[in-house]
């Protein structure tokens, strides 16, 4: 196996120990927790966890819990942001960014959609992510919508043929290792084209988050904004619930208007570990 493919595999199967360990930092950082009670909390050895974790995120626990402490944090935290939004306000977010993402959106007819996929064809199939198995949706003109199989793979796969119940669809997890290896590489994903099945104001919503970079956030108001519909923050909450490329298109980088981690469709764990993922090599 190749370093790439492991690092790939590793992530994956890392992803729902780190995430706890996340929390549990976010919840505990103010005791100063030890590298044995972290540890506990991701279920692994003192020597285990912090090897994983700081592989994971990118920063060692010590530093992350530093981060944590910072007085900008304790500042946010007055102003009543969440324990994970305070170690971003603190430091890790910023700046920084993760990878320069470009990726050719080409346009399909709002027709396809209300067709109920009617007429098109998918290449499915689960292959390994950092945030869990990643199930993905593959039509001839790009990748169609990218989920995670919570808490399984059909569970997973019928949350994506629910949104085209029309469509034929063929299993080939080949394809879909492919387009992981494309998309979570060291270096950041490739051009990469997406075939992107909604109506024209859901696509100029997503286009929006795609100008989001890493290592930021911003709010349902300001992608109003951003689409010159300003008093439209509920119908831009409803397209970008209905993004079907999840980290892509970055519908984890938005948050509520106080600043709380909130309404992403694949848990806010989920979401919190995108966050700190990327902000964390920023």
């Amino acid at each position: 196996m190749t370093a790439e493919l492991y690092t790939l595999d590793a992530s994956s199967k890392d992803y729902h120990r780190i995430a706890g360990a996340l929390a549990f930092l976010g919840d505990n950082w103010r005791d100063h927790p030890d590298l044995d009670r972290a540890a506990r909390a991701a279920g692994l050895s003192p020597h285990h966890f912090q090897r994983v974790f700081t592989r994971w995120v990118g920063v060692s626990p010590k530093k992350f819990v530093g981060a944590l402490a910072h007085d900008t944090a304790r500042e946010a935290l007055e102003d009543g942001a969440c324990m994970l939004d305070a170690a971003f306000e603190a430091g890790l977010s910023g700046p920084g960014r993760l990878h320069d993402l470009f990726i050719a959106h080409e346009a399909v007819t709002p027709g396809d959609a209300k067709r109920r996929g009617a007429g098109l064809q998918f290449t499915w199939g689960v292959a390994p992510s950092p945030f869990g198995d990643a199930v993905m949706l593959v039509a001839p003109r790009g990748l169609s919508a990218m989920a995670f199989a919570d808490p399984d793979v059909e569970s997973g796969f019928a949350d994506l043929e629910a949104r085209y119940p029309a469509a034929e669809y063929t299993r080939d997890d080949t394809v879909a290792r492919q387009w992981a290896e494309r998309i979570f590489t060291p270096t950041g994903p490739e051009k990469l084209p997406l075939a992107l099945y909604g109506t024209p104001w859901q696509r100029q919503v997503w286009r929006a988050l795609l100008t989001i970079q890493p290592g930021e956030t911003t709010s349902y108001k300001s992608i109003a904004e951003h689409v010159k519909s300003p008093k439209a923050s509920r119908a831009v909450g409803a397209a970008v619930g209905a993004n079907p490329i999840s980290w892509l298109i970055p519908c984890h980088r938005v948050l509520a208007s106080n600043g709380k981690l909130t309404g992403y469709h694949w848990g806010v764990e989920r979401k919190r570990a995108m966050l700190a993922y990327e902000t964390a090599r920023g």
